[in-house]
């Protein structure tokens, strides 16, 4: 009987671990693609208004676009907000647990680009 119950206990420890590892690591991923989508939303300036002496500005439909591009292509879903020049992009990643008795199935990262431009 002791011999089962450390078998167990053995078995439910080995299980957070590896698990905990692997969520971990997905989540860390959701940020970085998160963050990488906000990065590609950031790109989309508005050249007319750098033209016309009004300085660099986010286009906030085609930063949205560019994001939701990226998050396509990444295999994921997730929200894009633009206010300003800042972007702001939530994600949600599947996530697929060795033991799906402990772990749920999705993480979620965040990520934001702001564009900062220092005239010289």
């Amino acid at each position: 009987m002791f011999t089962a119950i450390v078998i167990v206990a053995c078995f439910a420890v080995l299980s957070l671990v590896v698990d905990g590892g692997l969520k971990l690591q997905a989540l860390a991923k959701a940020d970085g693609t998160a963050q990488e989508a906000a990065r590609s939303g950031a790109q989309a300036l508005d050249s007319g208004a750098a033209l016309t002496g009004h300085g660099f500005q986010i286009q906030p439909q085609q930063a949205v676009t560019a994001a939701q591009a990226y998050l396509r292509a990444a295999g994921v879903t997730g929200t894009v907000t633009v206010n300003g020049n800042t972007i702001q992009v939530t994600v949600s990643a599947p996530y697929t647990p060795l033991f799906p008795l402990i772990s749920s199935g999705t993480v979620t990262g965040h990520g934001s680009a702001q564009l900062l431009y220092q005239g010289g």
